[in-house]
């Protein structure tokens, strides 16, 4: 073996171990790095903002950390322990109906059509085990232990909880004053073209911030105001029931109507013709076209996330992640889509040829 070739491989080999060891160091304080950095994508437009005023970063990422703390930390904190208490309170009460017998007697409605449905359906798959009684109880009971169990490592963890809050606020401080210089670094170490790593870093932004903004926010709008709406008509449990629904609003294909239309028709079956009239009117006129209002201006000029791309990513991230994984998913797809698009570049250098040499894009 060649002197050189020795030389590099012994290289490789102390930088794999010092990579190693870099990670063991950083993985403890991956939570809340990762919350920093996406409160530091999310508010970044705004830090601008507040930096064009100010004119100095260190000044301006104290005043969006303080901001950040106060209007959206705060508020946050209170709605999770509301969503807390409600959880247990709402699988109490599906645990009682479902004992007592009055959750199969508000089910037993039948829909148009739905016998026939099942007849056809029942020549090739084995229906007779299906109880959509047992599938109601048993969703809530998992969605409510994944909200548990968050608490328990909370409850269990307190000063850890807070320390790592700490950190999160420091390290924000730090993305927000120092981002760009970090980006800059890591842009001289792509193996692209000054061109090439513009276009791959701008996509990257843009699909971040499109699915912050087009899929994240607007599902939290969502929940809010279906919790709100479940609140004025009076069912109980209304703050657990607006997380439900901004959950399902993240989800392409899905939303938030797998909630509120279930709880219109059932006040209606129930007597409460106008309860139930008024959650299926504001439920379809405004909870489910927010997102035809809100995401064009939220993501214009952005290239989103395919929904198929998404819906796995969000998936997959709650499997991996808990709850970090509703935003880490999306994050992780982006990452992975951009490592594509430099991959593309490497194969076919052409490929940003339309593009002026060192243009952002």
């Amino acid at each position: 073996m060649k002197r050189e070739h020795l030389l590099v491989a012994l290289f490789m080999v102390i930088a794999a171990v010092f990579v190693y060891l870099f990670y063991q160091i950083m993985v403890p304080f991956f939570v809340p790095i990762i919350w920093a950095a996406i409160l530091a994508i999310l508010f970044y437009p705004p830090y601008s903002w507040v930096l064009g005023k100010v004119k100095r970063k260190g000044l301006a990422s104290i005043i969006m950390c303080i901001l950040i703390v106060i209007v959206i930390i705060g508020p946050a904190t209170y709605l999770f322990v509301a969503l807390v208490n409600e959880a247990g309170d709402a699988v109490r009460e599906v645990n009682a109906m479902y004992r007592s017998g009055e959750l199969d007697e508000i089910l037993s409605f039948r829909i148009p059509g739905i016998d026939t449905l099942r007849d056809k359906l029942g020549q090739y798959y084995d229906l007779s085990n299906f109880n959509l009684e047992d599938l109601i109880k048993d969703a809530i009971d998992k969605v409510s232990s994944v909200i548990l169990n968050q608490t328990s490592w909370l409850i269990a963890n307190g000063t850890k909880a807070v320390f790592f809050f700490i950190l999160m606020v420091f390290t924000l401080y730090f993305f927000f004053k120092d981002g760009e210089s970090i980006i800059r670094r890591i842009k001289r170490l792509m193996p692209l073209t000054i061109n090439q790593t513009n276009v791959t870093f701008g996509q990257l932004r843009d699909v971040i911030q499109a699915t912050m903004y087009g899929a994240v926010v607007v599902a939290l709008v969502q929940g809010v105001l279906g919790g709100v709406l479940f609140a004025l008509v009076g069912i109980p449990s209304a703050v657990f029931w607006g997380a439900i629904m901004a959950f399902l609003s993240v989800l392409p294909m899905v939303g938030a109507f797998i909630v509120y239309v279930p709880a219109g028709i059932i006040l209606i079956l129930s007597g409460s013709y106008i309860k139930g009239i008024i959650i299926l009117f504001a439920g379809t006129v405004i909870i489910s076209q927010i997102d035809n209002v809100l995401r064009p201006l939220l993501i214009a000029g952005r290239t989103s996330m395919h929904p198929l791309m998404l819906f796995f990513a969000v998936m997959g991230g709650i499997a991996v992640f808990g709850l970090l994984g509703v935003v880490l998913g999306p994050l992780v797809a982006a990452a992975f889509i951009t490592l594509l698009k430099i991959l593309e570049f490497r194969l076919h250098p052409d490929a940003s040829a339309g593009l002026g040499a060192g243009q952002e894009p």
